[in-house]
């Protein structure tokens, strides 16, 4: 005779009727994919999976070691950049999400903001590489009736989630660390303009020099190098996701001549903004591509 277990505890509804897989991004180094810079999702969730390798991730204006088995949540409009360690191989498995809603969060938030965004599952790790894998291989096969399929395997993935934030005690936030997301906070919200170091001194009522060593501590950038990559992670969200001409999108970004912009671009991506939307283009036509 068979043994029957009953469901004990309640998880945070998901509204599944609005909730949507939009894609799913593999990079594995192999792929040899181009570095995506410092940038944000306005409209959906990231959740990524780090399958292989180690890395310094900067989310949110903070800078985090991760290695093979953390999971890493991007709220709607956080600013994040992967890189991996030098010589180190980075794999990861990531996907992206719109029309999410949990009680108390704002739209597009598996956590609360504010609250770290890596999570550790442990043993889990290798159930979750289970789910973004069925994800991917049924959406790269184009399967009959995949989308459902990979709807709910969405729901099982961010249920995970859910749970395994609850499992991870926040750490209080320290002062220094409170200044730096001011710091970053302004960047964000000015890097279109010609920004020195003495205006965002200003503008916060701090020290250059001071809020300069700051922010370098707690992301590893200076706030300079943070505007620049700012200013290409946004142009790239522009180059993917728009049409618009390359010399409009150097002006919407900060740049006064789009020959400056190409070179700063083609220095920190690896190849000039033409062919970086070429080859995004490209991977658009391939079923199971994102956007990362």
């Amino acid at each position: 005779m068979g043994t029957q277990y009953y469901v004990k505890r309640e998880l945070p509804s998901i509204v599944a009727e609005e909730t949507r897989l939009l894609y799913i991004t593999r990079r594995f180094p192999e792929d040899e994919t181009p570095q995506r810079i410092l940038h944000a999702h306005q409209d959906c969730v990231e959740v990524l999976l780090v399958v292989g390798g180690r890395g310094n991730f900067l989310i949110d204006g903070k800078g985090y070691e991760v290695e093979a088995g953390d999971l890493l949540v991007y709220n709607s409009g956080v600013v994040h950049e992967e890189t991996a360690r030098e010589g180190e191989a980075l794999s990861s498995y990531c996907v992206g999400a719109g029309g999410l809603h949990l009680p108390g969060l704002r739209e597009n938030a598996l956590l609360p903001d504010g609250a770290s965004p890596v999570l550790h599952p442990g043993p889990a790790a290798e159930e979750l590489r289970q789910l973004y894998e069925m994800i991917y291989r049924s959406l790269t096969e184009d399967r009959p009736g995949c989308e459902t399929f990979c709807h709910f395997l969405l729901l099982a993935l961010f249920s995970q989630v859910v749970r395994l934030s609850g499992d991870d005690p926040q750490p209080p936030v320290a002062e220094s660390e409170s200044l730096s997301r001011k710091v970053q906070e302004y960047i964000d919200q000015h890097y279109q303009e010609p920004l020195t170091l003495q205006e965002i001194g200003k503008a916060l009522h701090l020290s250059p020099y001071y809020l300069s060593h700051v922010f370098k501590e707690a992301s590893g950038y200076s706030p300079m190098q943070y505007l620049l990559r700012r200013r290409i992670g946004e142009a790239q969200n522009l180059l993917i996701s728009t049409d618009l001409p390359i010399a409009r999108i150097s002006e919407m970004v900060g740049y006064e001549t789009q020959n400056y912009f190409n070179l700063q671009f083609s220095k920190h991506v690896g190849v000039p903004p033409r062919k970086f939307r070429q080859g995004f283009r490209e991977t658009e036509r391939k079923p199971g591509s994102g956007e990362g």
